[in-house]
């Protein structure tokens, strides 16, 4: 066995699967079974009191309660002895009756006890049966003997509870969920596994880990979650409004409220925990009811307000299930917890950090004391109320993976993505108790200090909102997906999708359907920029039209690697897609990979070298594409405004032990959010007799962005053959005078504000903002908020193919500040690159940066009247064309 051996003692629940799941019993091991019905508790005990004779130990039960016998008396030294006890007589008599039964039996014995429940109605307190479990579970123990106790859920105070589960070894929580039994062991002392504490269905002998993610969250939302600190601490404000919303909503069923009275606690609520934004609230007045705001009450950490990516999801599946019913069956259902906004202000104010940020509502002096603020954060302390709701909540969750997400006010609202800004953190939440604790609240503590990041205030300060309520909440949600081969938890395909496609590369893409961006595993891919890889673009009006002319290019640029969760390294890892399906057993690849046939015949037709994802069945064999570009065009309807979503789908999970099945799946809303695009309209056609010395540069193909046509009033230009060159630090510095380029203006010196009505250019080798200095230039988004036109080189080493960054944070950014992105293949036809006229004109570098003559030959920066004629773009994204000119 493991750590303490238990099966050693040979000491067993009579169910081989529960004892694998424990592993094993140890003398004076106290169970507790917390049930809905004593039904579900009755169920267990044949097995444990025929384990009991197989070993030869009594079987002791304890009878005290009112209902129904739960065994009956039978002869021998291996029958089942009944002791009948009175709990009416009085604390002590009882406890002392209880106490002379187990010493007189001794450590070779099984007790089963009634429902405890029933001794706090008899004796009227609760806290008299958490006195009564503290005196009797220690007592068991010292004997060495084992117990089985029944506890009614949702009937005792929490602070009762907590006492009984502290002092047991063993809690398992039972569920009854359509005519099965679920196990979901809460605490197991002294023992450990990486799926103890998960969902386990009963299944004869067996207990089957359940993984899949949509059946845990239908299975465990079917009872509520309650707060600990009821109990603890005095009602205030934000409890009686909300016990006051459930009162109005209990009469307004029971027909005794009249509308007005209902729809008053519904705004009131709804300004307290969802947004003060008039327009997010007019959102939410529209379709969320106040049975759907006091759930956010009941699953709330702290006060205040959720924040705008809760506000987003939450909106999202109500305006989908208003919408049409169909959505109900086809939404994995979520079970999130939101950390309420006023939890990190008292963070900021117990850790002594409220002055600095005080500091940052001035453009002056927002970043003073920033970063040592920041380093602070990531050490400080919660009060303890707060730790215990944290404790709770992980408790529900088990040890299934989670993710911590910034939830700010301002985050994903109108006019203000935030993307990428803020952090977010998966917690793999394996391993002891403390340490998935330890684990959680430095994930907290990570994302707090991202609100006080460089990044983060210089896009607060850019957009004019250091001067706004910036408080920082969190959603915590259940990573969708399963687990795979015991070790690895992923969902089978992760995206972004948007309600306007501004990526269109064939007169047969419809912009109105929308596009997704697919990733095979965590939907990190998806949205983080890759540079070693690629996604799925799909239009949804033509999902088979690809931008790839044959399959030899569609494998060339399919994704390679995934993301997954590796629950034994407890953390996130990266992996070759085909190691993972070598892994993964009932992984109904097929929907999701297609089998290229000349690799086939050489490793042969059953090798996951074979495999290149394409997602060609999902689309084929499921109504998944008209599904996702329904759901785009309901959420855009409702928002009266383009949206921008993250989501998960997984196939409907078969039988145990069978894969799932085809055309059966769920989808799984995580994020949703407007989506700032401007739609390209028709522009006029550039010259038709340009001279070919005045043509700057033509692109034909992967064009970004709003069409349009205008001066341009700087090019800056990495010359490919120099920067090819240069040594790792020598790119970073490149990537670094950039920034100081782009906030430059004519003649004067670096500035954020006084050019934001110039058109800035730039045109460079590989990939704009890449990590990976071999693969391009790594600039800083801050290094160039201020370009309105982006050109990557495909010139830099062989075959490197820029990300065109579709669904990631970066290209957020670039549809958020309206920045043209064009990609430039010189090699193809179509395609052309004047070097000569970029190389010709006087170079401005040193008038605007005097310090950076030494990268006069890497860096050229071109202004009108440094060439023949003013710069002009012409940009026809329908017809995926980009002319840069000069004029006469």
């Amino acid at each position: 066995m493991n750590q303490l051996d238990a099966g050693a003692a040979g000491l067993s629940t009579g169910l081989e699967g529960l004892d694998q799941l424990l592993r094993g019993l140890m003398p004076g091991d106290n169970v507790v079974w917390h049930v809905e019905s004593v039904d579900d508790y009755r169920a267990f005990l044949p097995e444990y009191a025929a384990a009991a004779r197989r070993l030869g130990y009594r079987c002791v039960y304890l009878r005290f309660a009112k209902h129904p016998p739960l065994m009956e008396a039978s002869p021998g030294d291996d029958g089942v002895t009944v002791h009948t006890l009175d709990a009416s007589a009085g604390f002590e008599a009882f406890l002392g009756e209880i106490h002379n039964v187990v010493a007189s039996n001794g450590p070779r014995t099984y007790y089963v006890f009634d429902c405890l429940s029933d001794l706090a109605a008899d004796w009227y307190s609760d806290q008299m049966l958490a006195n009564f479990f503290m005196l009797t579970c220690p007592y068991v123990y010292d004997v060495g003997a084992l117990a089985y106790f029944l506890l009614m859920r949702q009937t005792h105070a929490a602070h009762t509870t907590a006492t009984i589960a502290e002092t047991a070894q063993i809690l398992l929580d039972v569920y009854r969920y359509e005519r099965k039994l679920y196990v979901h062991p809460w605490k197991v002392q002294g023992r450990h596994s990486p799926t103890m504490h998960m969902l386990h269905e009963r299944d004869g002998e067996q207990l089957r880990t359940v993984t899949h993610s949509a059946v845990i969250a239908e299975i465990l939302t079917q009872n509520p979650w309650l707060r600990q600190d009821a109990a603890t601490f005095p009602t205030g404000l934000w409890d009686r409004a909300f016990v006051e919303g459930e009162q109005v909503l209990e009469e307004s069923r029971a027909g005794r409220a009249d509308a007005d009275e209902a729809d008053a606690a519904l705004r009131r609520l709804l300004r307290m925990a969802v947004s003060r934004d008039e327009r997010v609230l007019g959102l939410a007045q529209q379709y969320l009811s106040l049975e759907d705001v006091l759930a956010i009450g009941r699953r709330m950490v702290g006060t205040g307000l959720i924040g705008g990516k809760s506000v987003g999801m939450l909106l999202a599946r109500a305006i989908l299930a208003r919408s049409d019913e169909r959505w109900t069956r086809l939404l994995e259902r979520h079970d999130s917890f939101y950390v309420g906004s006023d939890v990190f202000y008292t963070y900021l104010v117990r850790n002594g950090l409220w002055w600095t940020r005080a500091k940052q509502r001035d453009p002056a002096t927002f970043l003073e004391n920033a970063e040592q603020a920041r380093q602070r954060m990531l050490t400080g302390e919660f009060p303890d109320y707060v730790r215990q709701q944290f404790e709770d909540m992980l408790d529900y969750f088990g040890q299934s993976p989670i993710i911590v997400r910034s939830s700010s006010l301002l985050e994903d609202n109108f006019g203000n993505a935030f993307a990428g800004k803020y952090d977010s953190v998966f917690c793999v939440n394996q391993g002891p108790r403390q340490a998935r604790l330890d684990n959680f609240l430095a994930a907290v503590r990570a994302i707090y200090a991202s609100s006080m990041s460089e990044r983060a205030l210089r896009y607060r300060a850019e957009r004019g909102l250091l001067d706004r309520d910036e408080q920082m909440a969190l959603l915590v949600q259940r990573v969708s997906g399963a687990m795979y081969g015991g070790q690895l938890h992923y969902p089978q395909v992760a995206g972004v999708g948007f309600s306007f496609n501004p990526y269109v590369w064939s007169r047969q893409i419809d912009p109105a359907a929308g596009v997704l961006r697919l990733a095979f595993g965590l939907g990190t891919r998806a949205v983080d920029r890759s540079d070693d890889d690629y996604t799925r673009l799909v239009a949804l009006n033509a999902p088979d039209r690809r931008p790839e002319g044959d399959f030899d290019q569609i494998r060339q640029y399919s994704q390679r690697k995934m993301d997954v969760l590796d629950l034994e390294a407890n953390r996130l890892v990266s992996r070759r897609f085909t190691d993972v399906v070598a892994r993964s057993e009932n992984l109904p690849i097929d929907m999701f990979a297609t089998r290229d046939q000349e690799v086939a015949r050489r490793v042969g037709p059953d090798d996951p070298a074979a495999l290149v994802l394409t997602f060609d069945n999902l689309f084929a064999r499921t109504d998944f594409v008209a599904d996702m570009r329904w759901m785009l065009a309901t959420l855009q309807a409702a928002y009266d405004y383009p949206v921008d979503i993250e989501f998960t789908a997984n196939l409907v999970e078969g039988s145990p032990g069978e894969s799932a099945t085809d055309g059966e799946y769920k989808i799984n809303m995580l994020q949703c959010r407007p989506l700032q695009v401007r739609e390209g309209g028709a522009i006029e056609a550039p010259p038709d007799d340009l001279p070919a010395d005045k043509c700057l540069l033509e692109a034909r193909g992967a064009v970004l962005g709003r069409s349009r046509s205008g001066a341009i009033d700087r090019i800056i230009y990495i010359v490919p053959s120099v920067y090819d060159k240069l040594p790792i630090p020598d790119r970073y510095a490149v990537a670094r005078l950039i920034g100081r380029l782009t906030h430059t203006e004519p003649g004067g010196p670096a500035s954020g504000a006084g050019d934001a009505e110039r058109t800035y250019m730039l045109i460079g080798p590989g990939r704009w903002g890449t990590t990976t200095p071999s693969l391009g230039v790594p600039v800083q988004f801050a290094d160039i908020s201020t370009v309105s036109i982006m050109c990557e080189l495909v010139a830099m080493g062989e075959n490197v193919t820029p990300d065109v960054s579709m669904g990631t944070h970066f290209f957020s950014q670039l549809v958020e500040l309206d920045i043209l992105y064009f990609a430039l293949f010189p090699d193809r036809e179509g395609n052309r690159l004047n070097t000569d006229l970029l190389e010709a004109g006087a170079n401005k570098l040193t008038d605007l940066a005097p310090e950076a003559g030494a990268w006069a030959d890497a860096v050229r920066v071109l202004e009108p009247d440094d060439v023949t004629g003013r710069p002009q773009i012409n940009a026809n994204v329908l017809d995926q064309r980009v002319l840069c000119y000069l004029d006469a």
